[in-house]
């Protein structure tokens, strides 16, 4: 099937590439016959579309066929002033550009429009990662993610499932080293490991083996932080286990006051061997509970705890509206613009 699908994206390039050579052609011809009324920088049009849909063989062969078709347009023109030499010098130097540009992507074997679509696919992928999967009506779980800079791709990122039986579900919100497009390949990696590890293993397991998984991997930049909440759906009864990331926080809907849960673990990556000891809880009726990453809460130059407390203070405004899409709200208005943020709200209503 695979060599199938490549033979017939081969012969679409070529007809492709046969297509642009006649209109190429076709213009050098219309600039021959009506020099005052075709201009042969029309030959940039070609060039455009050749860049958009052509992989890197064959657009090679498309520049070499437009310099050359450029020199016969030169040629056929009547008189050779300094503008028609400055457009010939600037279409060259296009084409030019065009190569090397080509040639760096070259080592992909794709052209341009498909390894943007393979982005877009890879970021697809990221989010699919943090669906929450269907939960009982008493219960609200929404997440949210926003990279630095406003890319599409960020180092931070949730992932989520419910247990086979249904009573229990899995989250874990994730910090990968490193921020924006840089962290976004370490970051898809990732988050595809830890989504199969944390509903095949049991809570106690699932950081002790993605610590185990990123040992292996010898990135350059090879850690990550995170935090795993295992919640009884029917009891409210939560585990909470921390590998060097910001305490998650709890608000207790009785007294309408936030406590941090203070657990605490090695970062993922770099220590062999290490466990995670659990904090237990229990959210009842009204109760909250706030997992993050430190780009919600972290500023050069200030405390840890005052970027907490700035982040509960907005909480605590925005919960007077409404708890539906509150993570979304929150994270609009809190943390830092130049790093990546991620923020888990578990309502029990």
């Amino acid at each position: 099937m695979n060599t199938r699908r490549t033979f017939r994206t081969l012969n679409t390039e070529l007809w492709i590439l046969v297509a642009l050579a006649a209109v190429s052609v076709a213009i050098v011809v219309g600039v021959g016959m009506y020099p005052m009324n075709v201009p042969f920088t029309a030959l940039s049009v070609p060039l455009v579309l050749g860049a958009l849909l052509l992989g890197p063989r064959p657009m090679v062969w498309l520049l070499v066929f437009l310099i050359v078709l450029l020199v016969i347009a030169q040629m056929q023109q009547p008189t050779s002033t300094p503008r028609l030499i400055a457009a010939m010098v600037v279409l060259i130097a296009l084409c030019f550009v065009a190569l090397i540009i080509n040639l760096r992507r070259s080592s992909l074997g794709i052209g341009l429009r498909r390894g943007e679509s393979m982005l877009v696919d890879l970021r697809d992928r990221i989010l699919a990662q943090a669906t929450i999967p269907k939960l009982p009506h008493s219960w609200l779980v929404e997440s949210a993610l926003s990279s630095a800079g406003g890319s599409p791709f960020a180092g931070d990122f949730v992932v989520a499932t419910k247990r086979a039986d249904g009573r229990r579900l899995e989250v874990a919100v994730v910090d990968v080293s490193g921020k924006g497009e840089a962290a976004g390949t370490r970051a898809l990696q990732l988050s595809g490991a830890m989504g199969g590890l944390i509903g095949a293993l049991p809570p106690s397991e699932f950081l002790p083996a993605a610590n185990d998984y990123l040992l292996q991997r010898d990135w350059e930049e090879g850690f990550a932080t995170a935090v795993h909440l295992s919640l009884d759906l029917v009891t409210g009864e939560y585990e909470v286990r921390t590998a060097g990331h910001p305490p998650p926080v709890h608000r207790l809907a009785g007294s309408g006051r936030w406590h941090a849960i203070r657990s605490e673990g090695p970062v993922l990556g770099l220590i062999d061997g290490v466990s995670y000891d659990p904090v237990r809880g229990r959210l009842t009726s009204g109760d909250v509970l706030l997992l993050y990453t430190d780009g919600m809460v972290e500023e050069p130059r200030r405390d840890i705890d005052l970027g907490i407390d700035e982040m509960l203070g907005v909480a605590e405004h925005l919960f007077r509206n409404s708890f539906d899409g509150l993570a979304e709200r929150l994270v609009a208005k809190v943390g830092s613009r130049d790093d990546d943020r991620a923020l888990l709200l578990v309502h029990r209503r």
